[in-house]
């Protein structure tokens, strides 16, 4: 390669021959990526299968649900900081390792607590091994390539949840040699040694230890920011299930006075020179904050829809598990295949995706609600709403992750990395908590009836959610080219602080 030649990837490889092969690279950690948001959903389908095989009550079955996603969300933008510190390989093959060992834990344990403690080892494997990804992404490929790189990312998103559920029932109803949930668990056990194997040849070494990475771990600023995300998200998790008593409200609030208090640490500690958890700039780059906002709401209403819709199905309607899952097949696949192909649709649309997408969205929730209405079955229609909704959410998701980093410095790749996964963790989070709280609140007694006039008020729910997305995409400060114009100027982009 000549010194005029365009280059593929942005070169992170420090010897000669241990350039990064691209798509093998972004196979691999997509793979775990897909692999760890599989047992985000996988787990809800086994859950009654595990109750019963272990006796468990059930706030335990719902901290085995939730203890997975509590540390994941808690420690997101610590694993990205480790990336940083310690390398992005080192640090997403030993969360891989991790995540690998604690699936086979989970898959013989022997009791509820031991199946507790191995979900939370589980959830901190994903959340050392996932913000390595999108670093990856953004610091191994520019402008077109890494456009095709996150539309391929936003695909393995939205097929994962639909993915888990139909996976789960699969195997569940199976029972494979009488090992009844177990396989839920110990089917990532081989495809986690393969990526092992795999990372290991592919992945670009991590450079010599240089000044930046040499910076120290800001401690107080990673314990103000777990604290403020574990006081937020328990209660998220855990409220519906114990009837919201007065300690869930007071950790809400607690949550959002470390979190300011982790705000005002960080912006000192920025201004005296000092190693930040995560770095202001990546916060004050164009777009950064409307994006993340975007993200959050595409997961807030993904993760409710498909919440309350599988609670509807299964138990308003008495659909199979695996029914369930294979009636959102179509909604995923439509999502991948937009979140694939955005980028070749006219430039002039391009400006539009977001908010029309959002609207697309909108429109689809109160479609639903409609086909339900009354207890009906929907219909063949509903798998048309389902297309639908997957395609706005899709041109509401893909573009905003790709103007998010298209304004981000290399450098600050770790940093901008866990923070927006950090934000599609807790959007839906809240989505689930929110909506789900919403249907819940409103099922009175069994019956289609009753299941569908939730359902109806969850559906005007997620339109407005969808519309607030809508309105944080037509929002803009400043014209910026559209993503598919990032070839000409990401090596300048990457070079300056916005």
């Amino acid at each position: 390669m000549t010194t005029t030649a365009p280059r593929p990837v942005l070169g992170t490889a420090s010897r000669t021959g241990d350039r990064p092969r691209p798509r093998a690279l972004l196979g691999v950690v997509l793979a775990a990526q897909f692999m760890a948001l599989l047992d985000v959903f996988i787990v809800n389908v086994a859950a009654p299968a595990i109750r019963s095989s272990l006796g468990a009550t059930g706030a335990g079955i719902q901290l085995v649900v939730a203890g997975y996603t509590i540390a994941y969300a808690v420690l997101l933008i610590t694993g990205a900081r480790l990336g940083e510190l310690l390398g992005h390989r080192r640090v997403y093959l030993a969360g891989l390792a991790l995540f690998t060992a604690a699936s086979l834990a989970c898959g013989v344990a022997g009791g509820t607590g031991q199946l507790i403690v191995f979900r939370v080892l589980q959830g901190a494997g994903s959340a050392l091994m996932i913000p390595q990804v999108l670093s990856l992404i953004q610091r191994n490929f520019i402008g077109e390539s890494r456009v095709r790189a996150l539309s391929a990312y936003s695909a393995v998103l939205a097929t994962g949840s639909a993915a888990g559920q139909v996976l789960g029932g699969v195997l569940v109803s199976a029972d494979l040699f009488g090992t009844g949930w177990r396989p839920v668990f110990l089917v990532n056990v081989p495809i986690g040694l393969v990526l092992l194997l795999l990372g290991a040849r592919v992945l670009p070494r991590d450079p010599a230890r240089s000044a930046e990475r040499a910076r120290p771990l800001d401690v107080p600023g990673l314990l103000l920011l777990a604290g403020s995300v574990s006081l937020f998200t328990v209660p998220l998790v855990l409220g519906q299930e114990i009837g919201w008593p007065l300690w869930t409200w007071l950790s809400l609030g607690g949550s959002l006075f470390l979190f300011a208090a982790f705000g005002t640490y960080e912006a000192r500690l920025a201004r005296r020179g000092g190693a930040p958890l995560l770095t202001p700039r990546v916060l004050r780059a164009p777009g950064m904050g409307r994006a993340a906002v975007r993200i959050a709401a595409v997961m807030a209403v993904n993760g409710g829809f498909l919440f309350t819709l599988t609670i509807h199905l299964q138990g308003g309607l008495g659909q199979s598990a695996l029914r369930t899952g294979l009636g959102f097949a179509p909604m995923a696949a439509v999502f991948g295949g937009v979140g694939l192909t955005w980028r070749r649709w006219p430039a002039r649309l391009r400006p539009f995706l977001v908010p029309g997408g959002f609207l697309v969205a909108a429109v689809s929730a109160l479609a639903v609600g409609a086909l339900f209405a009354g207890g009906g079955s929907g219909g063949w229609l509903l798998y048309p709403v389902f297309c639908a909704m997957g395609a706005g959410l899709a041109m509401a998701f893909s573009p905003a992750l790709t103007s998010a980093l298209e304004n981000v410095r290399p450098a600050d790749a770790a940093d901008a990395s866990g923070l927006l996964a950090m934000m599609n963790q807790l959007g839906q989070l809240i989505g689930i908590a929110a909506i789900g709280t919403l249907f819940l609140g409103r099922i009175t007694g069994p019956g289609a009836e009753v299941s569908a006039r939730a359902v109806g008020v969850c559906a005007f729910a997620l339109a407005l959610t969808a519309l607030l997305g809508a309105a944080a995409g037509v929002l803009r400060r400043r014209h910026r080219p559209p993503c598919g114009a990032m070839a000409e100027s990401d090596s300048r982009r990457g070079q300056r602080v916005r």
